[in-house]
């Protein structure tokens, strides 16, 4: 689903079910889907989630962003089971080649990545530096992010 550059705008929500409650989570997409949403996100923290993932997939029509926590295999796992787009913080995926395989793969496999900084994550340098969570060191490690996939080539990235 094209986003940005004159496409039309789009709905996005998230699911708040545990994902591995499939029946509970492909019931709110489904719901969210009737009352307008356009693009779906669901929280994959865990292998287990990773699976209910694919089944989640199997039931439902609307574009699905996998919220990836930490593990970059579960990234991995889920773009396996068809996912639509990543969302992922490249600071808490792991060490470069964490990174690049993650972004190998979503490159083989035509997905998206979009970035996710939020205060949790922010580095300990921009913790520093900032002496808070402040929207200028968001921007900062939202930029790094935006340079470390440019310096993988990798350009499918919001």
């Amino acid at each position: 689903m094209p986003i940005g550059d004159g496409a039309p705008i789009t709905v996005q929500s998230m699911t708040n079910t545990r994902t591995t409650d499939v029946e509970a989570t492909v019931n709110q997409i489904k719901a969210l889907e009737r009352v307008g949403a356009d693009i779906v996100r669901v929280s994959v923290p865990t292998m287990d989630a990773a699976e209910a993932f694919k089944l989640i997939k199997q039931q439902v029509s609307v574009p699905l962003v996998a919220d990836i926590h930490f593990d970059y295999r579960i990234a991995l796992k889920v773009a396996e089971y068809g996912v639509d787009c990543l969302r992922i913080n490249p600071g808490n995926i792991g060490n470069e080649e964490r990174i690049r395989m993650v972004v190998d793969c979503a490159r083989d496999k035509n997905i998206p990545i979009r970035i996710g900084v939020n205060a949790g994550s922010l580095e300990k340098d921009l913790q520093e530096k900032y002496g808070e969570p402040t929207p200028q060191a968001l921007l900062e490690s939202a930029m790094r992010h935006v340079d470390h996939l440019d310096r993988l080539n990798f350009d499918q990235f919001k």
